[in-house]
C-alpha cells in the first residue's frame, strides 16, 4: 500500500507528486484497491484506512489534506483552461 500511495514518484519525483494520492480521496481510492482492512507482519487485521491515513499525515505536516487543498494551490496557465477565464487567487484558494 506504501508504494501504492507513492507510486506517483515514477512521474515527478519531489514533494508535487504527492498531490496525487496524498489527500482524502486517495485514502478512499486505497480501500477500493486494498480493501477495508490488511493483515500486517504481526498477523494483525488492521484498517486500510488507518495505514493510508497514517502515511499521508507523516508525509504532509501530520494532516490529511482534502483534493480542493492541493488543486487550489495550482497557478493557472493559459494552455489549462482551452479558453476559458478562471480568476485570480491567492495561495488560499481564494478570488482576488
Amino acid at each position: 500500500m506504501h508504494d501504492w500511495i507513492d507510486g506517483s514518484k515514477e512521474m515527478f519525483c519531489d514533494f508535487r507528486h504527492r498531490a496525487l494520492r496524498h489527500h482524502s480521496q486517495g485514502v478512499f481510492e486505497a480501500e477500493r484497491i486494498f480493501g477495508a482492512t490488511i493483515v500486517n507482519s504481526d498477523g494483525l487485521v488492521v484498517p486500510t484506512r488507518y495505514v493510508a491515513e497514517q502515511h499521508i499525515k507523516e508525509d504532509c505536516g501530520g494532516i490529511v489534506p482534502s483534493v480542493s487543498d492541493w488543486l487550489s494551490r495550482i497557478r493557472p496557465e493559459a494552455w489549462m483552461s482551452r479558453g476559458y477565464s478562471l480568476p485570480d487567487r491567492d495561495r488560499e484558494g481564494r478570488e482576488t
